[in-house]
């Protein structure tokens, strides 16, 4: 008993840095802190006496329910437990409101591509008139849903620049499962150079050695697009 008392008078600055509630989320991410921890960053600061966390432990602890009870928490509710103010307390309604919108928001729509013919209607029209070469990024998950897209490069008028560092980067951060990637030739003739097949092959295996394959590379001409993986150049 004395030890829990004596933990909850120690401020977060003087816990361990690798404990502390805001390190722990830059290191680690959300999902290794417990919601004590999660409602601590949220309320900031706690009193002479007790540190944000112990201020958040109470909060879970005004009702046997846990988190869920926060869900219908008024601010003056939350101002009884001491070191929570009007500022503080309007904070988490404000951030549990939040909460209960994305959760409530409908699910942004996919586009799932099986086909290079799926993947070329998508981006065509987009991609045929540009006047320098742009180099895109489809980000898919494991059922080939399109989880973003993202202009990887942008070159000048006969070539575009890419390295698989800033491709495969962006797929680590979003967690695909596998990429597909595009990018247009303003000429209108979608031939490959041998930059596109070496671009191609260095994708390729930088996709092996990291688990995220590359399904195809799509060339857009003016209405015409090859590609790489049916014409076996991959």
């Amino acid at each position: 008993m004395n030890n829990k008392i004596k933990k909850s008078n120690i401020t977060i600055k003087e816990l361990p840095a690798d404990e502390r509630p805001r390190e722990k989320l830059l290191r680690y991410g959300c999902q290794f802190l417990s919601n004590g921890e999660l409602l601590a960053i949220l309320i900031g600061t706690g009193t002479r006496d007790r540190s944000a966390l112990s201020v958040a432990e109470r909060i879970l602890a005004m009702e046997k329910t846990g988190i869920s009870h926060l869900t219908d928490c008024t601010p003056e509710e939350l101002c009884r437990i001491e070191g929570m103010g009007i500022a503080k307390s309007c904070k988490v309604v404000a951030a549990i409101e939040l909460g209960k919108r994305i959760a409530q928001s409908p699910r942004e729509k996919r586009y799932t591509v099986g086909t290079p013919e799926e993947v070329a209607a998508l981006y065509m029209e987009e991609m045929r008139y540009l006047k320098k070469e742009y180099f895109k990024v489809l980000f898919l998950n494991t059922k080939n849903e399109i989880l973003s897209v993202e202009n990887t490069s942008i070159g000048n008028l006969n070539s575009s620049i890419v390295h698989p560092r800033e491709v495969f980067r962006s797929a680590v951060k979003k967690g695909a499962a596998a990429i597909i990637v595009i990018h247009n030739h303003p000429s209108g003739n979608p031939m490959p150079s041998q930059n596109d097949l070496d671009i191609t092959r260095r994708l390729c295996e930088a996709g092996q050695l990291l688990g995220i394959p590359v399904l195809d590379h799509l060339i857009i001409g003016d209405g015409v697009f090859i590609s790489l993986k049916e014409k076996m150049l991959m």
